[in-house]
């Protein structure tokens, strides 16, 4: 990867993917039944609440689980991320011209959470930037093409959308990537990956259950605080 290499390579083949596995669902899905659709949607909640548990109960520390979920939910209800995520996904819906599509937002903010948290993709663009690496992006992109493909035919076009918020934030790390390396020990990437997989479980519950919303969005800063912790 270092002779055609250039940084955010990993980040634009990610989004690429996603949309390429949003367009196959989107299209794919027009020929699905609603209740083949409702099926996939809870297949899909199942697989990405087990992922998360899976990954969250390998290295649980009660302690850093409580700090970081209560401190970052404090500083995400205060910022109230959750409604500027909603706004920003208001704003794609109407200049993309979806503005009769109701599950826009939803579809968006969803999909978006589910792509973009995660430890793949702090350390996958980290890579792209300082060891002009992208193959944990690469990989990162295989996955979430069968997520998002999934997730498209059973919400809609606001889950292609998704490739907007990953390529802002996994942009920005790539950028930052020299000032945020010495933070990334292995203790704050156990950490990350810990409390990321339980967000990860939480965006898995509100697929399942969409009447009663977690709000992972104002939960975001506990990645912040689990990455501090020591």
């Amino acid at each position: 990867m270092t002779e055609f290499h250039f940084a955010g390579v990993g980040t634009l083949i990610n989004v690429a993917g996603i949309i390429v596995g949003g367009l196959i669902g989107l299209f794919g899905g027009k020929f699905l039944t609603k209740n083949i659709q409702r099926t996939l949607q809870d297949g899909c909640a199942l697989a990405v609440i087990f992922l998360g548990a899976d990954g969250a109960l390998k290295n649980l520390d009660t302690m850093l689980l409580i700090a970081s979920l209560i401190g970052g939910g404090l500083i995400g209800a205060i910022i109230d991320i959750d409604g500027k995520f909603e706004q920003f996904g208001m704003w794609l819906r109407a200049r993309s011209g979806n503005d009769g599509d109701t599950k826009f937002v939803d579809a968006f903010v969803t999909a978006s959470l589910t792509v973009c948290i995660g430890a793949m993709a702090v350390i996958g663009a980290i890579n792209d930037r300082l060891l002009h690496d992208a193959t944990i992006l690469i990989a990162k992109a295989a996955l979430d093409l069968i997520i998002i493909l999934v997730m498209t035919a059973s919400f809609g076009k606001g889950c292609i959308f998704s490739c907007v918020s990953v390529g802002i934030f996994q942009g920005a790390i790539t950028l930052l990537a020299g000032f945020l390396e010495p933070f990334m020990t292995e203790v704050a990437l156990a950490n990350l990956s810990s409390v990321g997989n339980v967000l990860i479980f939480g965006v898995g519950v509100n697929l399942l259950f969409p009447d009663k919303k977690i709000s992972v969005a104002n939960l975001l800063p506990a990645l912040i605080i689990a990455c501090l912790w020591r």
